[in-house]
């Protein structure tokens, strides 16, 4: 099942993929004042989106059950994904991709962290989504909300979609929901999205560009 929404304003209609690879949406570029920025902007393999009113800090809970707040990882680049642990080829393509773009950034990948938030707390424990996202590679930070901590609000803040699809029972289902990845400048700014079904080497170069 699909669902049409508004992911950036404006500028692009998506669709809600229920766990089903689907051809990348056409994104258009955000506009701008400056012929500098729309120069720089065709030089991306994402679109530039750092005139959306996008992204923002939260606190989520790691693997080790710990508080983590996105602005800890202020002084690198982001790249962030939300998702869920039961995704059964979405999710993992995408962690798989992130894993080869950080090859390929050789010495400059450690300046780049990748964190992976759960849409799906439910059944994405602080235990499961730390575990699931070391399987791809033994930095990469998985987080899920905890207690008082608004899942709504977080997704909400990145424009975010999700909802259960194909449920047979309270802990089997499938859960819809927006793909691609935001790449978080040194600030903790949100700057560029990559639509699914990007390389590694266009993230690997987009980021190239933050760093």
């Amino acid at each position: 099942m699909k669902y049409p929404y508004l992911l950036f304003s404006g500028s692009l209609i998506a669709l809600l993929c229920a766990c089903q690879p689907q051809q990348s949406a056409t994104i258009t570029p955000a506009s701008s004042d400056t012929a500098a920025s729309a120069t720089q902007a065709t030089k991306l393999h994402g679109t530039d989106i750092r005139n959306q009113n996008i992204g923002g800090d939260f606190t989520m809970t790691d693997g080790n059950g710990n508080l983590f707040q996105l602005s800890k990882l202020k002084g690198k680049v982001v790249i962030l994904s939300f998702g869920y642990t039961h995704c059964p080829d979405i999710c993992p393509t995408e962690l798989l991709t992130y894993k080869d773009t950080i090859e390929q950034l050789g010495e400059s990948a450690k300046d780049v962290s990748v964190v992976f938030a759960s849409v799906d707390p439910e059944r994405d424990t602080p235990e499961l989504i730390g575990k699931y996202v070391k399987q791809f590679h033994p930095d990469f930070i998985g987080l899920t909300v905890t207690g008082d901590q608004s899942l709504p609000l977080i997704k909400q803040q990145y424009q975010v979609v999700s909802a259960k699809a194909n449920q047979q029972s309270e802990k089997v289902y499938l859960v819809d929901h927006s793909a691609g990845t935001y790449l978080l400048d040194k600030n903790g700014e949100v700057a560029i999205f990559a639509p699914y079904g990007s390389t590694a080497a266009q993230i690997a170069d987009d980021i190239k560009t933050l760093l």
